[in-house]
């Protein structure tokens, strides 16, 4: 093969490459998303067909149950994040490498 044929060759693989990574990179993403979004959802409304007393006993209940679903969302989330950031570290390196060899096989 020539020279030129394996650049072209190694750029179709490094553009696959690239597209891989901005895949993961959008799952990873779309995971943090999703995460927020459970946080978001944990507020809790007003019960107004309880009495006074019953309604606080609920919301304190409902409180001690969302703050422990929270930590665990917030552990989860942490996690997520640090994926999108190595997801987008490896993305922006596979597009240098799609973009060098882009502009070698054109040449």
């Amino acid at each position: 093969m020539s020279r030129k044929a394996d650049l072209a060759r190694l750029a179709h693989l490094s553009q696959m490459m690239l597209d891989h990574r901005l895949a993961r990179l959008t799952a990873a993403a779309a995971a943090v998303a999703k995460s927020e979004a459970m946080l978001r959802g944990l507020v809790a409304g007003a019960a107004p067909d309880l009495g006074p007393v019953a309604a606080s006993e609920v919301g304190m209940r409902y409180e001690r149950w969302a703050d422990a679903r929270r930590a665990d969302i917030n552990l989860t989330l942490a996690r997520q994040r640090v994926a999108v950031f190595e997801a987008r570290k490896g993305a922006a390196d596979a597009f240098g490498r799609a973009d060098v060899l882009g502009k070698l096989s054109g040449r």
